[in-house]
């Protein structure tokens, strides 16, 4: 009877072990991904992994958002002259004061985005942080 196999599987359990220590200290891991379908949403993660919705948490920079502006006084302008003669003379008539408004910025992320991701500690989420500038 040989204790040699057992040996070497207790060596390679420890070292796993050790690497997964290792691991676990590491807060966050960094990466980078492209959009490879916007609906439903998936990402390539560096060409090894693909990423599905239910394993993403996407940050406000990534996703469309409603906001509240303020808006000072607009112009309206009307157009008073001849279509016919090419001239096209404009004279302000009025101006409204707005105020603030809600608008809804259209930022979601479209297929070939490119993305930071950052992906939680011993966790399989993955948080999307930003777009890559291009």
């Amino acid at each position: 009877m040989s204790l040699l196999p057992d040996a070497k599987g207790i060596i390679k359990k420890v070292h796993q072990a050790a690497v997964e220590a290792v691991e676990s200290t590491k807060p966050v891991n960094v990466c980078f991904g492209k959009v490879i379908s916007a609906s439903p949403l998936q990402i390539n993660v560096e060409q090894k992994m693909i990423l599905t919705e239910k394993q993403l948490v996407l940050s406000r920079n990534v996703t469309d958002f409603k906001t509240k502006i303020t808006a000072g006084n607009i112009k309206n302008y009307y157009y008073t002259g001849d279509v016919n003669s090419g001239t096209a003379p404009v004279s302000p008539s009025h101006v409204h004061a707005v105020g603030t408004i809600e608008v809804t910025v259209h930022n979601g992320l479209a297929v070939g985005d490119g993305v930071i991701l950052i992906r939680q500690q011993e966790g399989q989420k993955f948080i999307v942080v930003d777009r890559i500038g291009k």
